[in-house]
């Protein structure tokens, strides 16, 4: 398997809206173990933004952009729960699909809504912090420049968007990994596709610009951070 330059061809079986409904909905919902095991939230939200909330002094609201089935923001919550923070978090994503198991993660403080950073942006919905997992390698150029510019514009403080990293050994350790968790789901088939996708840090950092800075929080993953 080459992995020297991204395979922007592949396109994710999840992707296809005739899909089988009930494998995307057990991968929707899987995705809470895998993110769980190599998605490096813990240690984003050590360093990144439970520093940024707990700085304001305030309530905060914060933007998952591209939700699927809700799983992150949904543990985010859980841990800003447990810190003593009081946030409202929104989850957002175009897909019903994804909605609909995202919408058994909903609580007091977490909702999902169907829409789009551009929808938002232009409803002028603004933000302390947004995020996003696993987006970025889905974009075509213009798509994650656009991307890019309506988050920083929903945000007024900073804007995380975390990603795997492109790596043979990335790839080979994913494909035996998940074979515990892929029976009745496409996370074996659509997860080496978004590997073989997906960037390394230098490539995102030239794709997106100045003022993005793109660091590795874990093993294989790259979280892109810009202020506001």
């Amino acid at each position: 398997m080459n992995l020297a330059e991204r395979d922007t061809d592949l396109r994710e079986l999840m992707d296809d809206p005739d899909c089988d409904p009930v494998a995307l909905a057990a991968t929707l919902e899987r995705f809470d173990l895998v993110n769980r095991a190599i998605g490096g939230w813990g240690r984003v939200w050590k360093r990144g933004i439970r520093p940024r909330l707990r700085s304001l002094g305030r309530p905060a609201r914060v933007l998952d952009v591209g939700s699927g089935g809700g799983d992150v923001v949904a543990r985010l919550a859980t841990w800003a729960e447990r810190d003593g923070l009081d946030v409202h978090w929104l989850g957002i994503d175009p897909d019903p699909r994804a909605l609909e198991v995202a919408r058994t993660r909903e609580s007091a403080r977490v909702s999902f809504a169907a829409t789009d950073a551009a929808g938002l942006r232009a409803a002028g919905e603004t933000f302390d912090l947004v995020l996003s997992n696993h987006v970025l390698h889905h974009l075509d150029a213009d798509e994650l420049a656009g991307f890019a510019a309506d988050t920083r514009a929903l945000s007024t403080g900073s804007v995380m968007h975390a990603d795997i990293e492109r790596s043979p050994l990335a790839y080979a350790l994913y494909g035996i990994g998940i074979t515990a968790l892929e029976r009745g789901t496409f996370l074996r088939t659509d997860g080496l596709r978004s590997i073989r996708r997906s960037y390394r840090a230098p490539e995102l950092e030239a794709a997106l610009g100045s003022p993005w800075r793109v660091a590795s929080p874990a093993p294989f993953r790259l979280l892109a951070v810009a202020d506001a």
